[in-house]
């Protein structure tokens, strides 16, 4: 009985200095030797990011502009999701709305950038570029009315530097400004306070003066990792570090066989007056060089002696090391090893098939999730909403289904098109997809196609042409 006792007041003891004799549930929960140094802080991705984001986002800039392997990555991410952009399908069920629609929007695309530099696709490009090499990137609608535009309507891209994240207050009606985005009572977002110019910039005209945007006006492009993160992070993060030092590394072995392969022999002379090779002086260090020529016979004196630089190899692990650390900056970013490198030597077509279907399916979520639901969806809305109102549109009063768009990306390109077309023939003679779903998968829309089809029979027609690529000349037969 008094054992008892004297180990529960121990057992109450240990518990009060925050001790224990079990083992822990979960090994990574432990304290032992091994995770001594691991306290991992538990602070909130805003606070974490609020310490960190600006040294990420200098060095993944610099880690784009410098290593070409950082580069790749963002390149490969950004043609893949985007390529030659994520147009609009409209489900208006007016044909001759739709048209008129389809043609408007045309008409506007190249007039989207308020910098005039790309259009609005070339703008989902550098968009998606900002986002991923700064973690987030800002789009600004301007509406410019008398201005001769199609559609009074022009997008400004804004990289994140120019979001005043230094502020940070409550404001005398309640709202906050977390990191320069003001949220109300409700923990929306109602504005957001951006410097006027880019604060990296070395103009007279920069004096640090930043202006509160309406948050209707602003979208804010990102990808959240956690619940409640406000700022994005950016995609490199992960690799920096790894991406850093396997640079230095490389660039050292690079360093390290130059070096070496500046020295073809080493002599060694009995008289240190003597001029053996035909060195010329000394140099400033007191060393003097000679040169080789081709066909040179040398003839040397007793006890002299000439060794050629035989300088050592990186070894035949360098490659091995290489390939499986460029694996692991791949596997960090969400690629293949394969579109990191543009290595193929040690794929199949099974392989790189296999790597290629799961790469895709995440650039769909990146598509669907971020692109067109952050970018392409709001900006739609607001460019129907100022077409109506500028009078190139008419919407009938019940018009939710006039308002209804489809967003298609580029379609995928397969290793062999042959087996890819042969499989969505199958799956449409069997009912599985429409011919609908399978067109827009390659990134275009059924409409038009039939369209062009259809003009391309009457034409054929017309002048009385037959092609064996024609399939209603089987029918005909």
């Amino acid at each position: 009985m008094a054992l008892l006792k004297t180990v529960k007041k121990l057992t109450t003891r240990f518990k009060k200095q925050g001790k224990h004799f079990f083992a822990n549930a979960w090994d990574a929960a432990g304290s032992g030797k091994r995770l001594k140094n691991w306290w991992p802080s538990s602070e909130s991705v805003n606070s974490l990011l609020a310490a960190n984001l600006e040294t990420l986002r200098n060095r993944s800039r610099s880690a784009v502009r410098n290593n070409p392997a950082a580069s790749n990555a963002i390149d490969s991410i950004v043609t893949n999701c985007i390529g030659t952009g994520i147009k609009p399908q409209s489900k208006a069920p007016d044909s001759s709305f739709k048209e008129d629609l389809q043609e408007l929007w045309l008409e506007w695309k190249d007039e989207a950038d308020v910098n005039g530099v790309c259009d609005f696709y070339g703008l989902q490009a550098m968009i998606c570029q900002s986002m991923l090499e700064g973690g987030e990137c800002f789009v600004r609608f301007r509406v410019k009315p008398n201005s001769g535009l199609v559609v009074p309507l022009q997008l400004q891209a804004l990289e994140a530097e120019h979001l005043n994240d230094s502020v940070d207050m409550i404001l005398s009606n309640g709202n906050v400004v977390k990191r320069g985005i003001e949220f109300n009572k409700d923990n929306e977002r109602v504005a957001y306070h951006f410097y006027r110019e880019h604060p990296g910039e070395n103009s007279l005209f920069s004096n640090g003066e930043s202006i509160r945007i309406p948050a209707s006006e602003m979208l804010h492009i990102y990808k959240p990792m956690r619940l409640g993160q406000i700022r994005g992070v950016p995609w490199l993060s992960k690799v920096l570090l790894k991406l850093y030092e396997l640079e230095q590394y490389d660039d050292a072995e690079l360093v390290r066989k130059k070096t070496a392969a500046l020295f073809a022999a080493f002599i060694t002379r009995l008289d240190p007056e003597s001029n053996l090779m035909g060195e010329g002086a000394e140099n400033e260090e007191g060393m003097a060089l000679a040169e080789l020529e081709p066909g040179t016979v040398q003839l040397l004196e007793p006890g002299e002696d000439i060794k050629f630089s035989d300088p050592s190899d990186v070894g035949s692990s360098y490659e091995g090391f290489m390939r499986q650390q460029l694996r692991f900056v791949a596997m960090g970013m969400g690629i293949s090893y394969e579109q990191l490198t543009g290595d193929l030597t040690q794929v199949n077509f099974s392989s790189i098939r296999a790597g290629l279907i799961e790469f895709r399916r995440r650039c769909e979520m990146l598509q669907r999730h971020t692109m067109i639901f952050q970018l392409c969806r709001p900006v739609w809305q607001r460019w129907l909403q100022l077409a109506v109102l500028s009078g190139e549109l008419t919407l009938p009063e019940n018009n939710r289904k006039y308002r209804s768009v489809k967003w298609i990306p580029q379609g995928w390109d397969w290793v062999d098109p042959l087996k890819d077309q042969k499989a969505q023939q199958m799956a449409v003679k069997n009912g599985f997809k429409s011919r609908s779903q399978v067109v827009s998968e390659l990134g275009y829309d059924a409409e038009d196609i039939d369209n062009e089809i259809a003009l391309d029979n009457q034409r054929a027609d017309g002048l009385g042409l037959e092609y064996d690529s024609d399939p209603r000349q089987s029918k005909r037969s």
